[in-house]
């Protein structure tokens, strides 16, 4: 038996060094001034002769399997020696040992024990835990124990399709320097043009995060998390020009690059939306990112990731980005089309519901994390008021029912005051013919977007559902909203849940709103088509308003479809019938969403840790109120509000 005492080491990585939004993080470049074009774990190919063993991490409350390069041993890490270990990032550099990193980016220095790595034969403890163990009853982070009732209960119940799922998102797992770091967007062997389908999303993996933190397998959302975190510092530029500081990457790649001629490495290549479709930056990367971070640590009890002085970088890095003064004058957030889920030219540029509803969550779970401190103390007064504001502006102005579309049927127009009803001067004739017999007398949603003298119509289905997920909606907006899918199944769920979108835009408005996209066609893709992976936010609304029937009724049905026709991405035509005509197979966030909806369903309790409830205190806060200015007059008082309904 070898005992191995190993320090964690890590590489950290500025994106360039003009000045910061923050105020300790314009300098830092000086600790490390030769950064490379791309982040790397060491090299790959040194040989046998090379006999240091990295322990990237530790895994809390059970050993792990680590491997060495060219070795038939295996290696258990203890980790219960090392309990109060603080993590940094888990790529390796020749910085390793760098004192002056270790006391700027460590609170309270870096006390780190030695880990000892027990060297064992292979085969002697092949199997760790037992079929259906997944994780112990309690899990340990820095000595606070944290009690769960089960994560996941005993997956005897688990049918063919599930089985079959989770074999094909473990066959999907990416991973760099041995750890895994997310799962690809797509893994069909029988696909010899991946185009950029073979790397991971941030946006596609929040399913496939979820589904493994809820089976207990946390270490990959971990590493996913602070190695996006590095990444979130690159610079990129497209055409001499390069994107605000804190934006996350749409995706990575990992690749592998000669050092010399034997002696290769690992980097994680990232792509900020300058060789996407159309160069457009991922605006939901970064809210995404806030937001699985919340959720990692209310499944695991591992909040100590959360206040790591580099992750609380990170966050701070995103909502400076986000709130950051423009000519807006609404407290939306303004982005061009193209910037989320729906990745194409669909007419949702402005301020669209399913940016508002992900930017409106990751203020609220950055207000949760957020170190209590006095460099924190201005940000995080800035994020309350712009909940507040938000909500406001969301639950007046976005919603409509029978009622609202009526009121907007009599708008008088060209009002010139600060009391005017019509604010955004909206004109009677925008209201669609088709509303007006599909609106049900039971029922509302959120439109899709709002800007003036234009209201968007359409029925976005994410936007609405995580509008339920965040409470952005009134309870009684959350409840209407889904009585109206309730009402309207056969044209949001039909053959195969959920619509992207309803209805689709047809004729002359899909020729002038897509520029004639041959991929968004009527009833297919973004415009109308039919998307699976929205199981797993339909069934966490419905869990949160008590609608279990409805979660369950949508994961039957697509339950009977989707390991016949190999996971598609997407479905075609008005009922969602067919597969999609450019649709991937074996698409992982389609294979995640619906495991997540399963586990969901077994364990409802779960649910509790993704959705947020009612904020009864920013009801209370108004901007107006806390402004310096001397001008007090509330314009709130103007409109027939909704925010206490």
């Amino acid at each position: 038996m070898k005992l191995v005492a190993t320090k964690p080491c890590f590489r950290f990585l500025i994106r360039r060094s003009g000045t910061s939004m923050l105020e300790f993080s314009s300098n830092i470049r000086a600790f490390h001034p030769c950064l490379p074009p791309l982040s790397g774990c060491g090299g790959l190919n040194r040989g046998c002769h090379n006999q240091t063993l990295y322990v990237p991490r530790l895994n809390w409350g059970k050993p792990r399997d680590l491997w060495r390069p060219c070795s038939s041993k295996r290696f258990h890490l203890i980790s219960s020696i090392a309990a109060n270990v603080r993590e940094f990032s888990t790529s390796f550099g020749p910085r390793a040992n760098d004192k002056s990193f270790d006391r700027i980016y460590s609170q309270g220095g870096l006390n780190v024990k030695p880990v000892v790595v027990v060297e064992e034969e292979i085969g002697q403890a092949e199997n760790a835990f037992p079929d259906g163990e997944r994780i112990e009853k309690s899990q340990h982070f820095d000595g606070l124990e944290v009690e769960k009732s089960a994560i996941v209960n005993n997956l005897k119940d688990e049918s063919e399709a599930e089985k079959e799922a989770w074999k094909l998102l473990e066959e999907a797992v990416v991973r760099y320097c041995e750890s895994p770091v997310g799962t690809l967007a797509a893994n069909d062997p029988n696909d010899k043009l991946p185009l950029n389908y073979d790397q991971v999303f941030i946006r596609d993996f929040v399913p496939s995060a979820l589904a493994f933190l809820l089976k207990g397998e946390n270490d990959i959302v971990k590493h996913f998390l602070l190695h996006t975190l590095q990444l979130q510092s690159w610079e990129k530029t497209v055409d001499c020009y390069s994107p605000g500081q804190g934006l996350m990457p749409a995706s990575f790649k990992v690749r592998t690059v000669a050092i010399d001629e034997n002696t290769f490495e690992e980097v994680l290549d990232p792509d900020f939306g300058e060789s996407a479709i159309g160069r457009v930056a991922p605006v939901d990367s970064g809210l995404w990112w806030i937001i699985l971070l919340r959720s990692y640590g209310k499944i695991t009890g591992d909040y100590a990731l959360q206040e790591r002085v580099d992750v609380q970088t990170g966050i701070k890095l995103i909502l400076n980005l986000c709130l950051s003064d423009g000519f807006d004058m609404f407290p939306s957030l303004l982005v061009t089309d193209g910037s989320c889920m729906i990745d194409r030219r669909m007419g949702i540029h402005g301020h669209p519901l399913e940016i508002q509803a992900l930017f409106y969550s990751a203020l609220r779970c950055a207000r949760e994390m957020l170190a209590s401190d006095e460099g924190s103390k201005n940000l995080v007064r800035a994020v309350s008021n712009r909940l507040s504001a938000l909500s406001f502006h969301i639950r007046e102005y976005y919603w409509v029912d029978m009622k609202k579309i009526n009121e907007i049927y009599r708008y008088k127009t060209e009002e010139y005051s600060t009391d005017a009803t019509n604010k955004f001067n909206i004109y009677p004739e925008q209201i669609p013919n088709w509303l007006m017999d599909w609106i049900p007398e039971e029922g509302g949603y959120l439109i899709g977007n709002l800007q003036p003298a234009h209201m968007d119509f359409r029925f976005f289905t994410l936007g609405n559902l995580w509008s339920i997920v965040s409470s952005l909606g009134t309870p009684k907006q959350n409840a209407a909203i889904l009585n109206l899918m309730d009402a309207k199944w056969d044209d949001l769920a039909g053959q195969m849940p959920l619509k992207i979108c309803y209805p689709a835009l047809e004729s002359e408005e899909w020729r002038i709103i897509t520029g004639c996209d041959p991929k968004n066609t009527p009833w297919s893709y973004h415009n109308g088509g039919s998307w699976p992976t929205l199981l797993w936010q339909f069934t966490l609304a419905c869990l949160k308003m008590g609608r279990t029937d409805l979660a369950s009724r949508g994961v039957e049905l697509a339950e009977k479809r989707l390991q016949l026709d190999h996971w598609p991405e997407y479905y075609d035509t008005k009922s969602g019938k067919f597969i999609g005509k450019q649709s991937r197979l074996y698409q992982t966030w389609t294979i995640a969403g619906f495991l997540t909806s399963k586990m969901l369903l077994r364990n409802p309790e779960m649910a509790s840790f993704l959705f947020w409830e009612e904020d009864l205190d920013l009801l209370e806060t108004c901007v107006c109120a806390l402004s310096k200015s001397k001008r007090r007059k509330c314009s709130r008082g103007a409109a027939k509000s909704q925010i206490l309904v």
